[in-house]
């Protein structure tokens, strides 16, 4: 289902996590799990994988993240306030150590001059740490590869959650 490049960076994740004592969790919009989905093509993925959230509307966002309505009103749904609330409710709402979350643009409609097909909020925490904030701009590659590039990326936030 995933390429090879995708399924070893998963494969070498779980297994620092699982060294470390460590439980993730997803917050996903516009990769609709792909993101945990990935995590587990990986044996021995229920070790590291607490839960994943699947918040692909704004009323899911709200109702199981606890993401404000207000914040997506004022900012949209694809913004750093609507990454960082998501990735905080995932982990009050989980027993997870790490969450990443993802909010963004896949195309190929739905963008605009402020936010173009291929714009990603993504926010990492661990528990304990303050929240981590980017934003990617991947341009419009197409719908798989915006979302391959958002896995990507959201593997590599996870792995800096696990540093000391």
């Amino acid at each position: 289902m995933f390429d090879d490049e995708l399924e070893r960076s998963a494969e070498t994740l779980i297994t620092q996590a699982r060294a470390a004592g460590l439980k993730v969790a997803t917050a996903e919009s516009c990769t609709g799990g792909l993101i945990a989905g990935l995590l587990t093509e990986i044996a021995g993925s229920s070790h590291v994988l607490e839960r994943g959230f699947v918040t692909y509307s704004n009323a899911a966002k709200q109702e199981i993240l606890d993401v404000p309505a207000e914040v997506i009103a004022n900012q949209g749904a694809v913004s750093e306030s609507v990454a960082r609330a998501m990735a905080e409710g995932a982990l009050a709402h989980s027993r997870a150590d790490i969450v990443v979350a993802v909010t963004g643009v896949a195309g190929p409609g739905g963008g605009t001059a402020e936010k173009p097909v291929g714009l990603v909020h993504f926010a990492a925490v661990r528990r304990g740490r303050a929240t981590l904030a980017e934003a990617r701009r991947f341009g419009d590659l197409g719908r798989h590869a915006v979302r391959r590039e958002t896995v990507v990326h959201a593997l590599d936030l996870i792995r800096r959650q696990m540093a000391p």
